[in-house]
């Protein structure tokens, strides 16, 4: 070595040339290597070899790295700080066979075979540094050669084997400058572009360099830790978060703050290989790699390079970490296949998931309920062991956690594991709320059919099917134990779809259960009956509004003023205006006065507590089985069974002589009033067939504006007479008893009915027989009988009409009329005789034989009465005059009349036809 040779390039190439002589063969192997290297190996790496050149020079000398490029007309510069070049450097990169490098902790490599990367730029190439520079020249090499008497390599002369000192300086600021001539074909621009673009990873990859220049472009890393070994390492614009373990440095790319899965790589080691990845992130490790830096030495393992993922996984926050799980797919190589498999195994045997107690749990002990929320996780955490955290129970997430081997839970299990622990009412309701939305169709609604429910009696029954919703029985339901009554903090809507029953007050009230509890409610065991009773009215007090209660809840027995038990509807309310009315042995007492503070008299009413009359209400009733007075009476009246019965109780109670406060008191409240004005229904059957004012029976008496019966029957003199049409005499004959009461009536020579009212109910009587409402047998014949005079005639003496010729015949107050068509069955209520057949008639005189169209008379006549006028002949007479035998005996003048043989005859005086 000179001072003009510091590095002693002049030796190397003396020897390197010595050797050639020696053995054209080492020339022609120099020649074949360096093409090798050239064309394969190093083909691409240019700015990556002098990257790990600059790491390295920077990394000995201790300082931060820097790496600038930049075109500089045809030549490409690279300069960088630390280390400058040596004599072993030198020897080592001129050797194309070993490296400088001396501390493997230090560096990649320094200036071996790599550097062998130049020449798929340049054949001229210098290596300036401040401890002395070399120039590389292919064109001085093959003059060297001619001198030599050597031929040159077909493939070219090796370039860098021949060094040749020279006094260039590295450009001020740095210690070791390459500078490159590039070849005429060389695209100088594109080529610094595509060198800029790898420019950032390398400042991943390379620790050592903080800073690299392409042209006017600078590409810095800074870094910032975050905790848990998670650092955050930033090029420009991109930003990575890595993570160092003891055999690798893992990064994966971050955009806004969530980390984006690499996906397809290649190891880097610590720059890029030619090994394929499939990996979620960026791994950079030292292993071993081949000369040309492209793949592994065969048989080096790379197993152990996952070590501590797990740990990287858990830094990350919880909602990104199942992004780092490597997704099912086809390996890209057996690098990557044994890495994926090692990364999984890593995985599913250490810690790094997040538990909803706060723990990290393996995915070997943990388990996933797919779309838990945050309010499921909250109530689920002590109940399921080993629930992950709702971030990681999306849909997103479930292949990864597959990958990883957790379980998943199904919301049958979940109801499994639910099964049998003990909560509050309303941690219950929560848990139904928070489950809701996971319910999505008909196989969610089988999975959790035997999920817990709590009652509202204490116990926690087994699926909601058997259970009942109440949507409006208040809070304090604890005594509602004749129905599975969920609890009212667990009464979520959820249970409907699931399968229980929605029930309101009414429904629970009307449940068969309740009156089986209470019939079996013991009269002694006054503690079983008070907390049946206090459960009972607190839903009455709601459902006293929705509708009739069932009349058997009259049995609740409850407790009077004295405390003795008895059935509500044997009760009164304090005050109550129905005991002014009742008769002194009615059986009647007055409930608990505390029993109306806490419930409300409106509750005590509905069960049948009395205030007023009660109203008894029983669906579909097949008998007289209610318990009413003379039901079974009532009940012959009907054709067919009734599809509800409504009836007023208790009224054979009342008594005789407060009948017309009764009756006020029926037509105040609008549930009796209603029943007033039912005349088939109990009521005003037993009021017309029972109560009687001034001793007269309702059914004996009619309503002011009523005038079918004037002048036979009393007008009821009451304020509410317009409310008891039901329970007074109706304008039809309907029973033997009112057939009788109007014969009694129409006998009386006290009564002063007027012929219209007589003809009226004649007609109603006779109307009543024709159809076989009126049982004959149970009726005596009249002892007397009105006539069209208006007088009472002895029945032996009257007649029915039953020809209308005959009513100008016969004396009025022998003439007993009612309607034509039913003379028959009138005949046959008063036991009477028909007319036609009492009484025997001759036309005397003949008369002229004419037509009833041709009679001026007859025509006017008719048109006159409004009358049809006859069709066919008529025998017309100056004066008509029959002769009467039989019942009636004389000779009467008449104003028309059809004999024996169906002749009509006509009287010509202008008598009108009926008249006399």
């Amino acid at each position: 070595m000179t001072a003009g040779d510091p590095l002693g390039a002049d030796a190397l190439r003396a020897a390197a040339l010595l050797a050639w002589t020696s053995s054209p063969t080492r020339l022609r192997e120099d020649a074949a290597t360096e093409s090798d290297l050239v064309s394969a190996g190093y083909r691409d790496r240019l700015l990556t070899e002098l990257a790990q050149n600059a790491a390295d020079a920077a990394a000995r000398a201790g300082v931060p790295g820097r790496l600038r490029v930049w075109l500089d007309g045809a030549r490409l510069r690279v300069a960088n700080v630390g280390s400058a070049l040596d004599a072993t450097g030198l020897q080592a990169l001129s050797a194309l066979r070993v490296s400088g490098k001396t501390d493997p902790a230090v560096g990649v490599g320094r200036f071996g075979v790599g550097f062998t990367a130049v020449l798929a730029v340049a054949e001229e190439i210098e290596l300036r540094s401040t401890a002395g520079s070399v120039l590389f020249s292919a064109s001085r090499t093959r003059a060297e050669l001619d001198a030599a008497g050597l031929a040159a390599p077909a493939v070219g002369v090796p370039v860098l084997r021949l060094p040749w000192p020279t006094d260039e300086q590295p450009v001020a600021g740095y210690d070791t400058e390459v500078v490159l001539t590039l070849r005429p074909e060389v695209d100088g621009p594109g080529l610094v572009a595509r060198l800029a673009d790898e420019a950032a990873d390398l400042l991943l990859e390379l620790p050592a360099l903080e800073t690299i220049w392409v042209d006017v472009r600078e590409f810095s890393r800074s870094e910032r830790d975050l905790g848990d070994g998670l650092v955050e390492v930033t090029v420009g614009e991109r930003t990575w978060w890595q993570f160092a373990t003891a055999a690798a440095r893992w990064l994966v790319p971050v955009e806004g703050g969530r980390v984006r899965p690499v996906g397809a790589d290649v190891l880097r080691a610590p720059t890029r290989s030619d090994e394929e990845l499939s990996l979620p992130a960026i791994l950079i490790a030292q292993t071993t790699l081949q000369p040309d830096r492209r793949r592994l030495l065969p048989g080096v393992t790379v197993a152990h390079l996952v070590e501590g993922y797990a740990d990287f996984v858990a830094a990350l926050p919880v909602s990104q970490r199942l992004a780092m799980v490597p997704v099912p797919g086809f390996a890209r190589g057996e690098v990557d296949a044994v890495l994926r498999e090692s990364l999984l195994r890593e995985l599913t045997t250490h810690r790094w998931l997040a538990g909803v107690t706060g723990e990290l749990l393996a995915p070997t002990s943990a388990s996933v309920l797919p779309g838990l929320s945050e309010e499921l996780a909250e109530l689920l955490g002590e109940v399921v062991p080993g629930l992950l955290v709702a971030e990681l129970s999306g849909p997103r997430g479930a292949q990864a956690l597959s990958a990883a081997g957790v379980h998943r839970i199904g919301l049958a299990r979940l109801a499994e594991q639910l099964s049998g622990i003990h909560r509050e009412p309303d941690w219950w309701g929560r848990l139904y709320a928070a489950l809701d939305p996971l319910v999505v169709d008909s196989v969610a609604v089988e999975e959790l059919a035997a999920i817990p429910v709590p009652l509202a009696d204490g116990r926690t029954v087994t699926g909601p099917r058997t259970v009942v919703l109440g949507h409006d029985l208040g809070l304090d339901v604890r005594g509602v134990d004749w129905v599975r009554l969920v609890h009212p903090a667990a009464a979520d809507p959820l249970l409907a779809r699931l399968g229980a029953s929605a029930a309101g007050a009414l429904e629970v009230l009307t449940d068969p259960a309740l009156r089986a509890a209470i019939e079996d409610t013991d009269y002694e065991d006054a503690f079983a009956a008070t907390e049946l009773a206090d459960a009972v009215l607190s839903l009455a007090a709601t459902a006293a509004g929705q509708g009739t209660l069932p009349g058997w809840l009259g049995e609740l027995l409850l407790p009077d003023s004295d405390g003795a038990l008895h059935g509500a509807d044997e009760l009164l309310l304090p005050g109550a205006p129905l005991a002014a009315v009742l008769a002194d042995d009615a059986p009647f007492a007055t409930v608990a006065a505390d029993l109306v503070e806490r419930h409300g008299a409106p509750a005590l009413t509905a069960i049948g507590v009395g205030w007023g009359f009660t109203v008894l209400r029983a669906e579909l009733p097949t008998g007289p089985d209610q318990d009413l007075d003379d039901e079974a009476a009532w009940w012959a009246t009907l054709t067919d069974d009734p599809e509800e019965l409504l009836a007023v109780r208790d009224l054979d109670l009342v008594a005789e002589a407060a009948w017309p406060a009764a009756l006020s008191l029926l037509a105040a409240e609008p549930a009796t009033r209603a029943l007033l004005a039912d005349r088939d229904g109990y009521t005003a059957w037993w009021l017309r067939r029972h109560a009687r004012v001034d001793g007269v029976p309702l059914g004996a008496l009619r309503s002011p504006d009523d005038r079918t019966y004037e002048g036979l029957l009393d007008v009821l003199d009451h304020p509410d007479a317009a409310a008891l049409s039901g329970a007074l005499a109706a304008d039809r004959v309907d029973s033997v008893a009112t057939a009788a009461l109007l014969l009694d009536r129409l006998a009386d020579p006290e009564r002063a009915p007027g012929p219209a009212v007589v003809i009226r109910v004649h007609r109603l009587l006779a109307s009543a027989t024709a159809s076989g409402a009126l049982d004959l047998d149970a009726l005596s014949p009249p002892t007397g009988v009105r006539a069209m005079s208006g007088a009472v005639a002895d029945p032996a003496d009257a007649v029915v009409l039953d020809r209308e010729w005959f009513a100008a015949a016969i004396p009025l107050d022998r003439l007993v009329v009612g309607d034509l068509a039913d003379a028959e069955a009138l005949a046959e209520l008063l036991d009477l005789p028909l007319a036609s057949e009492a009484v025997q008639a001759e036309v005397l005189g003949a008369g002229r034989v004419s037509t009833w169209d041709r009679e001026p008379d007859a025509v006017l006549a008719h048109v006159a009465t409004g009358l049809p006028l006859p069709e066919g002949s008529v025998v017309v007479h100056e004066r008509l005059t029959v002769r009467l035998s039989g019942a009636v005996q004389a000779d009467v003048e008449v104003p028309r009349w059809v004999d024996r043989d169906a002749v009509a005859h006509w009287n010509t005086r202008g008598v009108t036809p009926g008249g006399r």
